[in-house]
């Protein structure tokens, strides 16, 4: 009944415009996000000394000069700030890359949009478009940036900072939401007994995935569009896709969605990929497997992606895997087999080789298959090895008593302190990057920070850090021995950063 209201909630309502916006400006508003013209017409930009003609839409403003216009580095260079004060209602001369200009007004606007000269007669950056603009789009363009400074990102109110997740409230999964959302809540909590983010309260909304994909997106919309949140923090959707989160603008500090990744997805943890490098490498280097020993299985339709991807992965490492398998009941040869899929299918895996008289070595992620491994014959012992992101080891005193305080002010099971730690530091990264951001909070700003946020000391896993071409906060992950029957575990690789590959 839930999502039913939510379906019809989001059609009556649609999105809603974080600024109160005349037609002008909101027309002005579309041409320096996306570069498109009030009219039916095709707007160009000239570019280079050469004044080759490309579309607007290949380069509108905020390509360069971000949503925010608060300007970012690009290929070397950076483009200035467009706030309105700053360009036009100062008093005086100012100067900037070593140009003196006076402020700017309508026309020297114009003039320097579409010919890249400042109000000092000074030729601008040759990085900078010129664009074949009509008299209607350029007033349209100017009363746009005249508001551009007030245009907050949503979510990002005058006291109050608004979060999303999603969070089952029935199904399997269930528990683990329950878990998530005390994390997070306790998190807030505290933050915001501090005085909250830059002087704003931190509130959490949340909606439920439900149980399939299109469910999933529908929550999401519901976030983006009615609540307006202005970042994604820890979901728990496991079928939510990457490509909706996409189309929905929102920067997402946790787990990899369904499809990959993008641009505004940050991952304090390796994905199961990543994290079976690591074992591979443990099976060459402690193993001593031969470059063709490893077989890469799956199951699940919703693995077959991963698993090619894993596959070409041990290539570029020096394997020489075969073609992908998936598992449907069926005995597997080989000396190794890295498994990607669910635990129940892992238990059958090991079940179906054992009575075929095959007894390879199994690798997986720990956080796909452990719930199976105390259900492995003993024949298993010293066979399987798992993948962890971090293990007890890494836990500091301090890490130890934030990880306390949470459960016990939460009334937490210990035993799911997996989930705890993984939430912990999803949270502990997003206040970091937003204290960093400052006052003037924009989606595009935190995109920005988190890329550059580096060796942050969790006290719970080795140190996290992303970069322009990283979204997962470990390269990598702790490699541990199952021993049978117990089972018991014991550390034989500790964490140590995978190389880059090409």
């Amino acid at each position: 009944m839930a999502r039913v209201w939510l379906g019809v909630a989001l059609a009556l309502c649609g999105p809603l415009q974080a600024l109160d916006l005349t037609p002008e400006q909101a027309a002005g508003r579309r041409l320096y996000r996306e570069g498109l013209s009030s009219s039916d017409a095709q707007l160009f930009a000239r570019v280079g000394a050469s004044d080759m003609r490309v579309p607007a839409s290949v380069l509108p403003c905020a390509s360069c000069h971000g949503n925010d216009g608060r300007g970012r580095a690009e290929g070397g260079v950076r483009a200035p700030d467009l706030d309105w004060q700053r360009l036009a209602l100062g008093q005086g001369e100012r100067q900037s890359n070593a140009r003196r200009y006076p402020a700017y007004d309508d026309a020297s606007l114009a003039r320097a949009i579409q010919r890249g000269i400042d109000p000092g007669g000074n030729r601008l950056d040759s990085a900078m478009p010129r664009f074949d603009l009509t008299l209607a789009d350029q007033r349209n363009l100017t009363a746009y940036l005249k508001r551009l400074g007030e245009d907050r990102d949503p979510g990002v109110e005058e006291g109050i900072l608004r979060l999303g997740t999603l969070l089952p409230n029935d199904g399997p999964l269930a528990e683990a939401g329950r878990v998530v959302r005390a994390v997070l809540e306790d998190g807030i909590e505290q933050l915001n007994r501090q005085g909250g983010v830059h002087g704003r309260r931190v509130q959490l909304v949340s909606a439920d995935p439900g149980h399939d994909p299109a469910s999933s997106t529908q929550a999401l919309q519901y976030l983006a569009e009615r609540e307006r949140v202005f970042a994604l923090v820890a979901p728990l959707a496991p079928l939510l896709d990457g490509t909706a989160l996409e189309r929905a603008g929102l920067p997402m500090i946790g787990s990899t969605p369904r499809g990959g990744g993008n641009a505004l997805l940050f991952d304090p943890m390796p994905d199961a990929v990543q994290q079976l490098l690591s074992v591979a490498r443990h099976a060459r280097d402690a193993l001593g497997l031969a470059p063709d020993a490893l077989q890469v299985v799956y199951a699940g339709d919703g693995q077959s992606a991963s698993a090619e991807r894993l596959r070409q992965r041990l290539v570029q490492m020096g394997w020489a895997p075969g073609p992908v398998q998936a598992f449907q009941g069926q005995a597997i040869a080989g000396e190794g087999i890295v498994f990607l899929g669910r635990a129940q299918a892992f238990a059958e895996l090991a079940a179906t080789l054992q009575a075929a008289g095959h007894s390879p070595y199994l690798f997986a992620a720990s956080g796909q298959v452990a719930s199976a491994v105390g259900q492995l014959s003993p024949q298993w012992s010293q066979r399987v090895w798992l993948s962890y992101p971090f293990v007890p080891d890494d836990w500091t005193e301090q890490g130890r008593a934030v990880l306390l305080g949470v459960q016990q002010r939460q009334g937490l099971d210990p035993r799911q302190a997996s989930v705890q730690v993984g939430v912990l530091c999803a949270w502990r990264l997003l206040v970091e990057a937003l204290k960093q951001v400052g006052r003037d909070a924009s989606r595009e700003q935190l995109r920005v920070v988190l890329e550059q946020l580096h060796d942050i000391d969790t006290g719970l896993t080795p140190p996290l850090g992303f970069g322009p071409g990283r979204r997962q906060g470990l390269a990598g992950a702790h490699v541990v021995a199952v021993t049978l029957p117990g089972p018991e575990f014991s550390t034989v690789a500790p964490y140590r950063p995978l190389p880059d590959l090409p």
